[in-house]
């Protein structure tokens, strides 16, 4: 569990967030909210000690941050940024890159660390590229990876960066799905999305986002029926009943 009590992030005199006090609990799918740059991804990086805060505190499981290291860091959270450097190696190697934090050296990767990054692959259906060159791939196929490197961290937390970039449909609610069976396995489980509806439709909470403030977190109903989404965006967002349960759709604030 990550617990934010009043964090605040600065570069130089600027505010990036301000007072941000919150929790990412275990068995719980976390979906943050906002326009662009509102601070959603400052927000993961700064819960994970990657960027330095300059206010309040940050626990992860209890414990203050920076009493952890680095690598204990790492064994208890993993973090799947929005993009990377594309590296010339094999799919299989990159997977394996999530188990460094259980690694000494020199690094040589046992049996449980190769049934680690195998069950991560497939588990996100990317297997078939093991032996592949992750330049080769597409862009959905190198994300599949590198959500798999995340998986084969093994750690409680996952928080994730816009995951769902680069993916079809069909792969979208892929990993929407994993994430809720993640959460069932009593991960904490925290996505940045862009998607309003996708995110409502599939999170346990929503936190909402504008310019560095937390405005309002709490369940997707809660958080919809405030109608503090359609102020932050300038959008209508709208709610139909079905029988898959309750989606949502945005349409442009003048046609409401």
């Amino acid at each position: 569990m990550i617990r934010m009590e009043g964090l605040s992030v600065r570069i130089g005199r600027k505010p990036i967030l301000e007072d941000i006090s919150l929790d990412f609990e275990p068995g719980t799918v976390t979906v943050l909210l906002g326009p662009n740059g509102s601070g959603k991804t400052t927000l993961l990086r700064a819960a994970l000690g990657l960027i330095p805060s300059s206010g309040g505190r940050i626990l992860i499981d209890g414990i203050p941050l920076d009493k952890l290291s680095r690598r204990e860091i790492a064994g208890k959270a993993a973090f799947l940024p929005q993009s990377r450097p594309q590296a010339s190696i094999q799919a299989l190697r990159m997977v394996l890159h999530g188990r460094f934090p259980y690694l000494s050296y020199p690094r040589r990767y046992s049996r449980e660390d190769l049934e680690a990054a195998r069950a991560a692959m497939d588990a996100v259906g990317c297997r078939r590229f093991e032996e592949v060159n992750i330049q080769n791939l597409s862009g959905g196929e190198r994300q599949s990876v590198y959500l798999a490197m995340a998986l084969a961290q093994q750690t409680e937390t996952i928080l994730m960066d816009e995951p769902t970039t680069y993916l079809d449909v069909r792969h979208q609610l892929r990993i929407m799905a994993m994430a809720r069976e993640l959460a069932a396995e009593g991960k904490a489980v925290v996505m940045v999305l862009h998607d309003i509806a996708l995110a409502l439709r599939c999170a346990d909470q929503a936190a909402v986002l504008e310019n560095g403030h937390l405005v309002m977190a709490g369940t997707p109903a809660f958080v919809y029926d405030s109608g503090v989404l359609d102020r932050v965006f300038g959008v209508c967002v709208r709610r139909l009943e079905t029988p898959d349960g309750p989606q949502y759709y945005c349409a442009e604030k003048e046609g409401c």
